[in-house]
């Protein structure tokens, strides 16, 4: 199980972060609709086209080759100024779960 959970995180970590260093402030101030604050130091994964959608109100991610449904309260309900989807994934008992996700600016 923990070579599953590293796997994970070492792919992860593999992918460009969203932080540009010029939005610093605006990533810091960016909260779920749950209240929860998405940037904790660590840095978005930007997930771009098609790996994410949206049904109705309802978005879902593909991470690890795999769909994760966001759960309603992770949406960030601002809008994007750096126009790419993203997401803060975390490992939770072993699975993928979603803190944040902010829709493209598309969406």
């Amino acid at each position: 199980m923990r070579c599953a959970i590293a796997a994970v995180l070492v792919c992860l970590a593999s992918l460009a972060g969203a932080h540009d260093g010029h939005h610093d402030e605006w990533f810091k101030s960016l909260t779920s609709s749950g209240g929860a604050p998405c940037c904790d130091g660590s840095d978005a994964l930007k997930i771009e086209d098609p790996h994410w959608d949206v049904s109705g109100q309802h978005y879902r991610v593909r991470l690890e080759g795999k769909w994760i449904e966001v759960p309603p309260e992770a949406v960030v309900r601002r809008p994007n100024i750096v126009g790419v989807a993203l997401v803060w994934p975390y490992v939770e008992n072993g699975e993928l779960k979603i803190r944040c996700f902010l829709p493209g600016s598309g969406a």
